[in-house]
């Protein structure tokens, strides 16, 4: 293995743009290093298939990065650096953008998404698109994250299958961890960034929503969805976020959002934690994964963290139970307004991607029984639709979040897992995913941080002294690339 191979394994981002910029190597090495990887082991009925599309312009990107460095013009941590990119953000660099789709394979986006353009302005190189599960997850209640019409199966780099349930960005995660970029960005409406990410044994942050552009980004949400990273380490995460986050006048979501102030790094001795127990952590510990979630509060607590277990959520049992028109709505009202607007493939509303797959059965094997249901949803402007919006913030923050933290007086909440997506999602809040090792069966663990809505500065310092501490990566073994240590 050489040594830029061991480099791009196991070093984060910001060590690669370190070597980058000290000479030590270049980004045109870098660039096709990773073009090498994903050829090797992504590729082929055997290949982890993370990328759907690669970039034409990925080594022109990387020339240009390095001629630049060479003039003295330094960019900052990210120049030179290589990333995957979801493909539900728009590009301009020859690649589709399909949202997984088969009837949106071919789509050519008529502009940039603004992460994109604030990426290459920091000097960040594209290399491609990364798979996702169809239309965000929700086509059919019985797809497997794994799946998309137009990119096939994702697998998991560590032996593994992304289950019903797991998160759309599986392809920016599993690119992570195959070691196939420097960092990726998917985008969570729910539990997208931080379920992969636990399953793949990858950091990944899903910023406040507002706090990061989503204009260029095929939509699920609005009032959810959050683009953000996925990396080998909670410094990297903070390293992006820095770069992608911020006003922008063509999302008005993030006109009005505070992003909070910079500080020192935390320290654990005396920090809050608390522990939602009643339908979130209990909801997903199994005997196998207990130990494991007690290992790290374990660990924490010696480092002088304060454990408050249980720290409940009022409303936790409402919340669980709560079956909302809210995703069905918005789904519809913003799809139908991209594809009326854009009109990609020749496909107008909603109404009509339901027919094309009816015409094309096979491309959606699995039913399409949530776009069906999606289509027959309420009005956005109905009364049904507004109470629904009402109390998923009603139940989810002012009676969850906001409640947990400020009846134990904690600084963030921890739980097993992806348990407390469906809070975080509706609550808009952001969440910090970190993988811990294995369970007891010797599967992924990971850990979910999460906060206020706007805290995001916060946790993530938070997040980087949990890591120090429980942080343990597993580093898959990908063909006849040599076995290296967990991280």
């Amino acid at each position: 293995m050489t040594s830029i191979e061991t480099l791009l394994i196991s070093s984060s981002a910001q060590a690669i743009g370190a070597a980058i910029a000290s000479g030590k190597t270049t980004s045109v090495a870098i660039t096709q290093c990773y073009l090498d990887n994903i050829e090797k082991f992504d590729k082929g009925a055997d290949g982890v298939n993370a990328v759907r599309t690669l970039s034409p312009l990925a080594l022109a990107e990387a020339s240009r990065a390095d001629a630049e460095l060479a003039a003295g013009h330094v960019r900052g941590p990210l120049h030179g650096v290589p990333y995957l990119i979801k493909d539900n953000v728009f590009t301009q660099d020859g690649c589709p953008a399909s949202a997984g789709a088969s009837v949106l394979a071919a789509f050519m986006p008529p502009y940039e998404a603004t992460v994109v353009t604030r990426l290459r302005e920091a000097g960040a190189v594209l290399l491609g698109k990364t798979n996702l599960t169809e239309f965000a997850d929700f086509v059919a209640d019985t797809m497997p994250a794994e799946f998309s019409g137009a990119g096939g199966v994702v697998r998991n780099p560590l032996g593994l299958r992304y289950g019903r349930g797991q998160g759309s960005s599986v392809g920016s995660a599993a690119a992570v961890a195959a070691a196939f970029c420097a960092f990726a960005i998917g985008s969570e409406t729910q539990n997208s960034i931080q379920a992969p990410a636990v399953h793949s044994s990858v950091v990944g942050f899903k910023p406040t929503v507002g706090h990061v552009s989503r204009h260029g980004i095929i939509p699920l949400v609005p009032s959810q969805d959050s683009p953000g990273p996925l990396t080998r380490t909670v410094e990297d995460a903070r390293l992006v976020y820095d770069v992608i986050a911020g006003a922008d006048m063509q999302d008005t979501a993030t006109l009005s959002s505070v992003r909070g102030a910079h500080f020192a790094d935390v320290s654990l001795r005396g920090l809050r934690i608390g522990i939602p127990r009643r339908f979130m952590a209990d909801n997903v510990l199994s005997q196998e994964n207990q130990a494991a979630f007690e290992r790290v509060l374990g660990r924490l607590a010696q480092e002088g963290a304060v454990i408050i277990d249980p720290c409940d959520m009022p409303c936790a049992e409402q919340l669980n139970e709560l079956r909302s028109c809210v995703f069905k709505a918005e789904f519809k009202a913003s799809l139908n307004t991209l594809l009326s607007t854009l009109r990609p493939c020749g496909v107008t509303s909603m109404a009509a991607l339901i027919d094309w797959n009816r015409a094309h059965p096979e491309a959606i094997p699995y039913g399409q029984s949530l776009l069906e249901a999606a289509n027959n949803a309420a009005d956005i402007r109905s009364a049904e639709y507004v109470g629904d919006r009402r109390l998923d913030l009603a139940l989810s923050l002012d009676g969850g979040i906001n409640a947990a933290l400020s009846a134990s007086n904690a600084d963030v909440l921890l739980v097993p897992m992806a348990a407390a997506a469906k809070c975080t999602g509706k609550a808009g809040a952001p969440v910090v995913a970190i993988p811990a090792g294995k369970d007891a069966q010797g599967m992924p663990f990971g850990i979910t941080l999460f906060s206020a809505p706007d805290e995001d500065i916060g946790l993530l310092h938070v997040a980087a002294a949990v890591e120090q501490v429980i942080g343990e990566r597993l580093v898959p073994v990908l063909g006849n690339r040599p076995a290296l240590a967990s991280e």
